[in-house]
Order: C-alpha cells, then structure tokens, then sequence
C-alpha cells in the first residue's frame, strides 16, 4: 500500500521528468557528485540528459516524481554518460580529472546480482515509508531479473540509509576506509552491504496506489 493515498509507485522514470530525477539525485548526493560534476546546474543537467529510464523506481505525487531509487542491471544503471558524453560536456581539460572522480563510483554487478544505487527522496516526503516502498520493488525486480544478491554501498555520513537498508534485510559485508575522500567528498568510509533475493521477492505488487 501506499503511505499517502496521492502517491504512485512506478517502475520506470517516466518521459518528460528527467529533469526531476536529477534534481533529486542532486539533493540527495551532490556533496558526492559535484567533484566530478560541478558546477550543479551543469552537473543536474548531464543526469538528466543521460537517463536510463527502464532502471529505476519512482514514486510520484501529482504526476511528480518526488521519489526515486536506481539500480544496475546487465551493464545500465539509472544514470549513465561515457567517456565521450563526459568530454563533450566540459572539455578535455576539465573532462578527464572529472573522469577519474567518477572512476571511484564505478561497481560491476557480480553474477545474479544487482547493484543498487541510493534512494533520493524529495524533503517534503521523507518519513512517509516512500524509501521502504521502493526497496520492495528494487527486490521484486531483482527476483524477476533471475538475481540472487542485491548489493549497495552507504556512506559513514548518512546512519540513517544504513539503519534502512538493514531493517530491509542487508547486512554489512565489508568497509573499506577512505580518508583520502573526505575532503573532496565529504566521508571517510563505504560500507558495502549485501541482501538475499528470496522467492517472497517476486509477489511483490508491480506498483502501488
């Protein structure tokens, strides 16, 4: 069900809110972004242009996307943009540093894995159950893609995901410690957590009014 009778839960960025998606990844992860993606304006644009819209779940409230969580399968992810679209947009001299910041954030999907990206929900929503809804269906996805492993990594700087994810059911896996990414990121520590695809996954409702 859904935690408000005037929100929609979809599979799916719906065309012509490309523009929403990435300023809500923007709020949500800009501290992390900008480094490779600055300045905002320019870097909520270069999300917005290189959506892959069959790799995410929204949540919608008047035909809004007030909501959203991105996952990885067979090689796309929600937000893309190669080499040559980074280059395109800012240049050889700015392209490549900027190449080797979203290096960092690169992760390959094991076999019978998703990768899943952070949830961004829109300030005025948080603490309506918007982020557990749409945990739900990343795993109904999951289970119908043939996945056994959901995998994530949160931040030292956000307990709050964390303390989400594992009432979902993920567990710490591995933290690897990155001072060196402080300053130019704003945390010290990524936490890699794993979670079971299990058969219950996949009755999952396609969305929710």
């Amino acid at each position: 069900m859904s935690p408000d009778g005037g929100l929609v839960l979809q599979r799916g960025v719906p065309e012509g809110s490309e523009g929403q998606v990435a300023a809500l990844y923007w709020e949500a992860f800009g501290r992390k972004l900008s480094p490779a993606l600055d300045p905002p304006e320019k870097g909520r644009a270069f999300i917005a242009a290189h959506l892959h819209h069959d790799r995410g779940v929204v949540a919608l409230a008047r035909d809004r996307v007030v909501a959203v969580a991105g996952y990885q399968l067979a090689g796309r992810a929600l937000t893309g943009g190669g080499v040559r679209d980074v280059l395109s947009a800012y240049g050889p001299v700015r392209g490549l540093p900027k190449l080797a910041v979203l290096a960092l954030f690169e992760r390959t999907p094991a076999p019978e894995e998703m990768v899943m990206d952070g949830i961004a929900v829109d300030a005025a929503y948080r603490g309506r159950g918007i982020g557990s809804l749409l945990l739900t269906q990343i795993a109904a996805v999951a289970a119908e893609a043939g996945c056994r492993r959901i995998r994530l990594d949160v931040i030292d700087t956000n307990p709050r995901a964390r303390a989400l994810y594992e009432r979902h059911g993920f567990t710490a896996h591995r933290t690897e410690r990155t001072p060196y990414l402080r300053r130019l990121m704003g945390f010290g520590a990524v936490t890699t957590m794993h979670r079971p695809v299990t058969g219950a996954d996949a009755t999952s409702p396609r969305e929710a009014r």
